[in-house]
């Protein structure tokens, strides 16, 4: 056994010994379901981040929570790391197996367990994806809102807080889930919560698990709010003639409660870039996409008392669409950007990036943003969750040139230090991994070791996803 204490964590290193004795154990205990196969290690080592792959040695394929914790229970017998994975969408590097050790794949753990429509929520097994959960509940008129683009599973969007576009009105994963199953470290199995709506028993331990990245447990089922499935959605799209403009009609828009269902910003580079890609049409200036959803009368309400806002911050014509299929596209336009900034420069490895800075600084955040994009000779395509303050930029950069990715790295960290400046965050929906623990630390400062307390109380021996989050 190897071990090393940093900065007051200690990770441990399983010799090859342990790991031919867990992959040993694990076969007699799932036989095919074990693989040790390269081809299933790369696929497991590796999310959609520009992070390096790190492969497991073997990757479990497990049925139910029972087999989970069996799983970690040989693995902690052993010292032999963790690692969870969900559908492999990530973008910290949340899955990279940096210590080696075992890969929990929990696809097949894809039941939907119980629907409660009277109470408005639903309890699901870790694997299901959310947009197989709204398949399902569809005829039920229901539905799941959190959108964050890819079709991820529901436990990795737990695990990783995940948002997307419409958490302008209906939230994170934070607000959305009222209970957890988890395997711990030691293999125990716990019920973080019941389905009351709200309770004061205890530690909040439902919200300790959502964002914790599989480094304090795995998270096996979840239980989640649902809501109607609104009665009329209409979309539109609509230019500004500055950045400023276009933020203001969201602020002005938010503080006026107009109850906007989703609202994203994209400036004129990241528009050019979706035209091309997806074939659209619109100006080149700085754009929102937004929708409105309730009722016939609600919705027109709504759309016409922003449509005075917009107007008089410089907004254009609006391009309406009340039609599924039009929203649709639309939606998927605004998904693809990353593919579309790809397109800008092609070959080009790509930096995603996740500020999150309170609402009125973000339009100075982002302007500054561009200009030093600008300044440095880089693409500057930007989309943003601008209802919330969060937004993306897609860092392109050819990583064969030291001088370019040395320049890609330093402009990626001044921006995050712009947005803490601004009272912002590091990462306002795709987690920190193993690509923001430095930043965390500037985050949090003090506020991390009590992390670390947490971290060592319930996983003494460092195997849960170890080196994501706190910097070992």
């Amino acid at each position: 056994m190897i071990s090393a204490a940093l900065n007051g964590n200690i990770i441990v290193t399983a010799t090859a010994e342990a790991i031919a004795t867990v992959i040993t154990d694990l076969r007699a205990l799932l036989g095919e379901r074990l693989s040790t196969g390269a081809a299933v290690r790369g696929h497991h080592g590796k999310d959609l981040s520009h992070h390096e792959a790190a492969l497991p040695d073997a990757v479990a394929f497990p049925g139910t929570t029972e087999e989970v914790a069996a799983i970690v229970r040989i693995c902690a017998a052993h010292r032999v790391p963790v690692i969870a994975y969900g559908t492999g969408t990530s973008l910290e590097g949340h899955i990279n197996a940096i210590e080696g050790g075992i890969c929990i794949d929990l696809g097949g753990l894809n039941r939907i367990l119980k629907v409660n429509t009277a109470d408005l929520d639903v309890t699901v097994e870790a694997g299901v994806t959310r947009m197989d959960l709204n398949a399902h509940i569809r005829d039920s008129g229901l539905f799941f809102p959190i959108d964050p683009g890819a079709n991820a599973s529901l436990g990795g969007m737990c695990a990783t807080r995940a948002s997307g576009t419409n958490a302008v009105r209906y939230g994170t994963m934070r607000e959305n889930v009222l209970a957890l199953t988890v395997v711990l470290a030691d293999g125990r199995i716990i019920r973080t919560a019941r389905r009351a709506r709200k309770s004061a028993a205890g530690y909040d331990l439902t919200r300790l698990f959502v964002g914790s990245e599989g480094t304090l447990g795995i998270i096996t089922e979840a239980t989640l709010r649902l809501y109607g499935i609104p009665e009329a959605m209409s979309s539109a799209v609509v230019g500004f003639d500055s950045l400023e403009g276009a933020v203001n009609t969201v602020i002005t828009t938010i503080q006026s409660g107009i109850p906007i269902a989703r609202i994203e910003l994209l400036n004129s580079a990241m528009i050019a870039a979706i035209n091309s890609y997806s074939k659209l049409s619109y100006a080149e200036r700085p754009t929102l996409f937004l929708e409105f959803h309730g009722s016939p009368a609600g919705v027109a309400e709504q759309a016409e008392n922003f449509g005075a806002i917009a107007q008089d911050c410089g907004g254009g014509d609006f391009a309406w669409t009340t039609k599924t299929e039009d929203r649709t596209r639309l939606w998927q336009a605004r998904h693809d950007v990353a593919y579309a900034a790809m397109n800008i420069r092609p070959g080009a490895d790509m930096i995603t990036t996740d500020v999150c800075v309170p609402i009125s600084r973000l339009a100075d955040c982002i302007l500054e943003t561009e200009a030093d994009f600008k300044a440095e000779g880089f693409p500057i395509p930007i989309a943003g969750h601008v209802g919330d303050g969060n937004f993306h930029t897609i860092l392109l950069y050819d990583h064969k040139d030291p001088d370019e990715t040395k320049r890609a790295f330093a402009l990626n960290d001044r921006m995050v230090m712009r947005a803490l400046a601004m009272e912002g965050t590091c990462t306002g929906e795709h987690g920190i991994g193993q690509g923001k623990r430095d930043f965390l630390i500037a985050e949090h400062g003090e506020a991390v070791s009590v992390m670390r307390a947490i971290k060592t109380a319930l996983d003494p021996d460092m195997i849960m996803n170890p080196g994501k989050i706190l910097k070992p």
